[in-house]
């Protein structure tokens, strides 16, 4: 009989690179002030809950966003590379107007949403979510029956987002991912481990007096025609 395990899903903390609205992929830029005050928030939220595990990716933002909660539980932290953030190859670093100007062709292909699609040197969102349902059916393998918190990046969630919700891969992000956010799902059967139950997303009650989130809106760079709801800092 197949044994569920439940994942604590969060998006890492807060960087400058996403006040700044960078693509940061697979760089590893640290927390700012904010995100480590969002950490420790998040650290004091988890603290009664019954995890056994902590898993991260192994990229800096997400480790130290994993500290405080995996301090309050007396946890080691796990990291994993297959819990990185999307590859974004050259445009890594810059912001939509840079990448525009630099890499234009890229840029355009970039706003059609393709599932195929991929920057230069980056990872198309197809090989992204076989990496990431790898990923958790390691998780849901190693740890059936568990409680796991899995700190990691806005562009897997919405992986886990799509996959749960039977949607494409193709087309602009459809669901709020905020830094620090608290996602609560469940995975039936390592078996079959695109087969998620969404319990409980986007939930930001412990952060509610900090200052708005920076949000990187998709649809600002689009035609009238093509608009579609996104909202997004790629990282």
């Amino acid at each position: 009989m197949p044994i569920a395990t439940n994942l604590i899903l969060i998006r890492h903390g807060e960087t400058d690179w996403n006040r700044e609205l960078r693509f940061q992929g697979h760089v590893d830029v640290p927390l700012n002030d904010m995100g480590h005050e969002q950490a420790r928030r998040l650290g004091l939220r988890l603290a009664g809950e019954p995890v056994q595990q902590v898993i991260c990716s192994d990229l800096m933002r997400a480790q130290q966003t994993a500290a405080p909660a995996a301090q309050q539980l007396k946890l080691p932290i796990v990291t994993t590379v297959g819990l990185r953030e999307q590859h974004f190859g050259v445009a890594e670093g810059l912001r939509a107007d840079e990448i525009r100007a630099l890499h234009p062709r890229a840029w355009e292909q970039w706003l059609e949403f393709r599932e195929e699609h991929s920057m230069p040197e980056g990872e198309s969102a197809l090989v992204f979510h076989a990496r990431i349902i790898e990923a958790l059916r390691r998780i849901a393998t190693t740890h059936a029956g568990q409680n796991v918190l899995v700190v990691t990046h806005g562009g897997v969630l919405d992986m886990v987002w799509r996959t749960a919700k039977g949607m494409s891969l193709s087309g602009p992000r459809q669901s709020d991912i905020p830094n620090a956010g608290f996602n609560r799902v469940r995975l039936a059967d390592a078996a079959h481990p695109t087969r998620i139950e969404i319990l409980d997303w986007a939930d930001t009650a412990h952060l509610k007096d900090l200052p708005p989130q920076p949000t990187y809106d998709q649809r600002r760079h689009l035609a009238p025609a093509s608009v579609v709801k996104r909202s997004s800092d790629a990282g």
